[in-house]
């Protein structure tokens, strides 16, 4: 089913009374959200829902939490990604549990007074962040109990097993997360929104001189709403050799409901079920 700039694709086999076999996966954007139903026993993809180009995602998540019934489920484990301004990544080394109101300082929206604290122990950094007031206040009435983590988390869990300089390019249909990595070290974080290829063209050009990428060698990954052959794959095409699309949980979890979907799609929103 599909309406607008949203789709629900259901495994017509699902059986909602199965849900506490099952983990939902949400992935909060700051244009689109997303959400993903496991079931954990059979290892299969039972539900996909995705919405894109929200204008106002707060009032969007609000309804769709209060009217999805499969939301409304008791699911066995509940992992939610939000993207978030307030967002810094503090080096193990440095990290001071005992002072952490020090770190609000670095925030830079009025946002939820709740903290979050999500360690990255594979990359040797934790992240803190808080989200806005409002979806902050919706997730907890709505979802009781639900693991929270930044943006970044799906990211990072799609690129773990890379070892050399990684560019890991998450894409909105107007927007993209930029990731580098290199073995277990993060290298560099952003959110860009982009109106077209020109736009993209500028911040990858950017993204290369900042952090010196040699374009030769570096591999650039590639997930969400992206082609073979399109406007941002032609402009990423002209600068990098090593170009590949990021299907996590490909091997391990049965995706027939998305046979008929480019098999990256939905990578992040799926890597959110690696996340620790």
């Amino acid at each position: 089913m599909s309406h607008k700039n949203s789709i629900l694709l259901v495994d017509p086999e699902f059986d909602p009374s199965t849900a506490p076999d099952c983990n939902l996966l949400l992935k909060i954007t700051a244009d689109s959200f997303s959400y993903a139903i496991i079931d954990k026993t059979s290892n299969q993809l039972k539900a996909v829902y995705d919405q894109q180009e929200c204008n106002h995602i707060p009032q969007a998540l609000s309804a769709k939490l209060k009217n999805d019934s499969y939301l409304n489920l008791a699911f066995k484990e509940i992992k939610v990604a939000v993207y978030t301004e307030n967002s810094i990544s503090i080096p193990n080394d440095l990290f001071d549990t005992h002072n952490l109101d020090q770190y609000a300082k670095f925030f830079t929206e009025e946002q939820s007074d709740n903290l979050y604290i999500r360690p990255f122990s594979s990359y040797g950094f934790t992240s803190i962040f808080t989200l806005h007031r409002f979806i902050d206040e919706t997730l907890a009435d709505s979802l009781l109990s639900c693991k929270l983590y930044d943006q970044l988390a799906p990211v990072l869990a799609m690129s773990k097993e890379q070892q050399q300089k990684s560019l890991i390019l998450d894409f909105t249909a107007s927007s993209f997360n930029a990731v580098v990595t290199e073995g277990e070290k993060l290298i560099f974080r952003n959110y860009y929104e982009v109106a077209n290829a020109e736009e993209f063209n500028y911040y990858l050009l950017f993204i290369i001189n900042q952090l010196q990428l040699n374009t030769k060698e570096s591999n650039v990954q590639l997930s969400g709403i992206v082609h073979e052959n399109d406007h941002y794959y032609q402009c990423i095409e002209k600068y990098f050799r090593n170009i590949s699309f990021i299907t996590p949980l490909s091997d391990q979890v049965d995706h027939k409901i998305l046979d008929d979907m480019p098999a990256h799609y939905y990578s992040s929103l799926l890597a959110l079920d690696l996340c620790e």
